[in-house]
């Protein structure tokens, strides 16, 4: 599943969770929303217009679940929440591609020396996943172009 660069939903925040929180903690958090907010669960003498805003919210509360409760989808959401954050935090300094970088076969890494004398490190298994690397040692980043 790939989540687009538009702005998009805090799915830990629809949740009420945080994403330190564990696969059950998000599961129960999940469940006590879904039972408040279900179709089926409502009054009948609640008005239509906040029936309508009732309905929106438990498909967000679904749609939340859908991502942070699958581990393969909460961990791209969270790699992509990441790299937001780290963007917003900081502007790339570089734009670099995997094969300029140095392959260490000890530590299966690629890296790449920076200017303040730390490096950039990207591991192997990371490689699909990251795109933006910050510097061991300052605030510098590079993104990393496939």
């Amino acid at each position: 599943m790939a989540f687009g660069r538009i702005t998009q939903k805090d799915w830990y925040q629809i949740l009420g969770a945080k994403p330190s929180d564990s696969p059950a903690e998000l599961k129960r958090k999940y469940q006590k929303l879904a039972l408040l907010y279900h179709p089926d669960k409502q009054k009948a003498d609640v008005p239509a217009g906040e029936v309508e805003e009732r309905v929106q919210r438990f498909i967000e509360i679904d749609q939340a679940w859908k991502i942070l409760g699958n581990e393969e989808t909460k961990k791209e959401y969270d790699l992509q929440q990441r790299e937001h954050n780290l963007t917003k935090e900081w502007p790339v300094h570089a734009q670099i591609y995997l094969e300029d970088m140095s392959w260490n076969e000890d530590e299966q890494s690629y890296t790449l020396l920076c200017r303040c004398g730390g490096n950039y490190t990207v591991f192997k298994s990371e490689t699909k996943d990251v795109s933006l690397v910050c510097c061991d040692t300052c605030s510098l980043v590079i993104e990393i172009l496939q």
